[in-house]
């Protein structure tokens, strides 16, 4: 199943609500979206910095990730992204493929 890693903020609500629950509804909150759609958490952590939280998830397809991103995004309670996360084998197998491609001017 493919994993992704969602890197974001709580903003204006979503930070009250952090304050009133605390971290461990927010990873059960997460657990339950993915579990919705077919996939599972694998990780979810705060931080200092830019971004608030860094969650790795697997779901079953792209569709369902663009969902989530919309879904968060949407609510108005934390904003982020969602990136595709590759394994080793997979770049492995990028690595073979044979590209026709032209660079810009050449």
């Amino acid at each position: 199943m493919p994993k992704y890693l969602f890197q974001g903020s709580y903003i204006g609500d979503g930070l009250k609500g952090l304050l009133k629950e605390g971290g461990s509804k927010r990873v059960e909150a997460a657990k339950h979206l993915f579990e919705s759609l077919g996939g599972k958490l694998e990780s979810y952590y705060f931080a200092f910095g830019d971004n608030d939280i860094f969650v790795v998830f697997e779901l079953p397809d792209h569709v369902s990730a663009i969902a989530v991103s919309l879904v968060i995004n949407a609510s108005g309670a934390a904003k982020g992204k969602v990136t595709v996360l590759l394994t080793p084998e997979e770049l492995d197998q990028a690595s073979k493929k044979s590209v026709s491609y032209r660079p810009p001017g050449q």
